[in-house]
């Protein structure tokens, strides 16, 4: 599908500047900003390209490790089923940026959320990372023959797990999500809604609009936990929250207006 209704900004395309370096897993961004620092934030940030990922990280001037592993979730989640791996990954980081992270986040966009519930498998992990932005990948199968839509559980557990944390203020969690439904495996709006029942929640109708010109038509939020549903069900929206990661990562969300409009009158 393709819809040609709303816009579809883009980010523009830059390299900013600053100290790269390529890793065991993914390249190392370090900001000019950072150049004499002896400590700083981190994002990792799994599939989409490095680019985004350092300017949301020049934006927020934090270091970015993006990691590019090709596609499918499994390519991101195998290298992380190896316990131990990511707290390694952060350690080489470490030592090649010659910085203590103090705080990091993990983001995932599409397949990239394949290594997310991986690492949050490992509970060695919980102690380094603090948020964790899920960006239009939560994927799962569905049981059985999958004629019944029923969303398969076990591969969404450790993501159930951090949310829980999330609500309880322990860390940060945003999920977003388009509505694009791929038919041979559970969407992202199916497993959001698992994900809701699993927790006790319950979703709020809302329509305002968020970063990038998406469109904003659900939100939960309790404690430290967030979960927003935009419109769109074509390749242009799933992409839309890519570009919108440095927005996220600020922590720019749009709230919709009790009146149903956005927060700029449209």
């Amino acid at each position: 599908m393709v819809e040609h209704t709303r816009a579809h900004p883009r980010l523009e395309k830059a390299e900013p500047a600053g100290e790269r370096r390529v890793l065991s897993l993914g390249t190392l961004f370090v900001p000019s900003a950072l150049a004499d620092a002896e400590e700083a934030g981190l994002l990792v940030h799994f599939h989409g390209g490095t680019w985004i990922p350092e300017l949301a990280a020049e934006r927020s001037v934090v270091v970015s490790l993006a990691v590019q592993l090709g596609a499918g979730s499994g390519r991101y989640a195998a290298p992380f089923r190896e316990t131990g791996r990511f707290a390694a990954l952060l350690a080489e980081a470490e030592d090649e940026a010659g910085l203590r992270f103090k705080a990091v986040t993990v983001s995932g966009w599409s397949a990239g959320c394949g290594a997310l519930r991986e690492i949050f498998k490992d509970p060695a992990n919980d102690a380094r990372v603090v948020r964790a932005l899920f960006l239009d990948g939560i994927h799962s199968g569905y049981l059985g023959d999958g004629a019944g839509r029923e969303v398969e559980p076990e591969p969404l557990a450790s993501i159930a797990r951090w949310g829980r944390r999330a609500m309880a203020g322990e860390v940060e969690m945003l999920v977003v999500h388009s509505t694009v439904f791929p038919g041979t495996y559970a969407s992202t709006t199916e497993t959001a809604d698992w994900l809701v029942r699993e927790l006790g929640l319950k979703r709020r109708a809302v329509l305002g609009w968020g970063p990038m010109g998406t469109q904003q038509l659900s939100e939960v939020r309790e404690g430290a936990f967030t979960l927003l549903g935009y419109a769109g069900n074509s390749a242009p929206d799933h992409v839309d929250l890519l570009h919108a990661l440095p927005d996220f990562l600020e922590g720019h969300l749009a709230t919709p207006t009790p009146d149903g409009l956005g927060e700029d009158g449209r």
